[in-house]
């Protein structure tokens, strides 16, 4: 279980940073086809939206903590944490708890599903 925390830890993380997040070539190599995220709005995003809105979103940092995982199956498993997010632009900062579903696909971990809901 520690190493299966460690590698969705890492994928989390590799997800928030501006490079990959800007990067199409990045995301969708770690994001599943029939991925669904849920947005703090309560708007429903796929796969192409994700590709198609998040490289021009603006420059975010973010800090991960209280991380967890619960492996659902042998091939599924959710990470939840929470996300101190920082607008690069702005300077604001908003607090978030998240949950993501990543699936093991040809071994390799790709993300189905996320979600975050602001604290």
């Amino acid at each position: 279980m520690k190493k299966l925390k460690e590698i969705i830890f890492r994928l989390e993380n590799r997800l928030l940073q501006p490079d990959v997040r800007k990067s199409v070539i990045q995301l969708n190599e770690m994001i599943s086809e029939d991925f669904i995220e849920i947005g703090s709005s309560g708007q429903i995003y796929t796969k192409k939206n994700v590709l198609k809105n998040l490289p021009s979103s603006p420059k975010i940092k973010f800090i991960v903590t209280d991380f967890r995982i619960v492996i659902l199956s042998p091939n599924i498993i959710q990470s939840i944490f929470k996300t101190e997010k920082i607008n690069q632009v702005t300077n604001k900062t908003t607090f978030s708890l998240r949950s993501s579903i990543w699936k093991n696909e040809d071994s390799k971990w790709r993300m189905i599903f996320h979600q975050g809901t602001p604290l």
